[in-house]
């Protein structure tokens, strides 16, 4: 199975209540807005996390994001108001910072450290 792209998908009751949060998390706007459900942010080269009004599933979805600098992406987040939950060690090899979205999503932050600086 060749797979080639990711679309990850966070449902929300409202997206009016949910977009800012988003805005903050990413420091930006979405990608791309495709109609009033929905928005979506180009994460990676070949990964989109979109956010979409489904209320039925709102507040109980979970998406880890991998992040080069974990000190700093949390540090930049809380200077545009975004907190989180304080950075935990995850194995030997990882740490995260989770952050619960308006609805109660939890949005995940990892650092994991490169296998060839073990």
């Amino acid at each position: 199975m060749d797979i080639e792209v990711l679309f990850a998908a966070v449902g929300v009751r409202r997206l009016d209540v949910a977009l800012p949060w988003y805005r903050r998390v990413f420091d930006r706007e979405p990608d791309i807005v495709p109609n009033d459900d929905e928005v979506m942010w180009h994460v990676t080269d070949a990964g989109w996390l979109y956010i979409v009004r489904d209320e039925e599933r709102a507040g109980r979805g979970l998406v880890t994001l991998c992040v080069r600098d974990l000190d700093a992406f949390v540090a930049a987040a809380a200077d545009r108001g975004v907190q989180g939950h304080p950075i935990v060690s995850v194995g030997d090899a990882g740490r995260e910072a989770n952050f619960p979205d308006p609805d109660g999503n939890l949005i995940s932050f990892i650092e994991v450290a490169n296998a060839a600086d073990a």
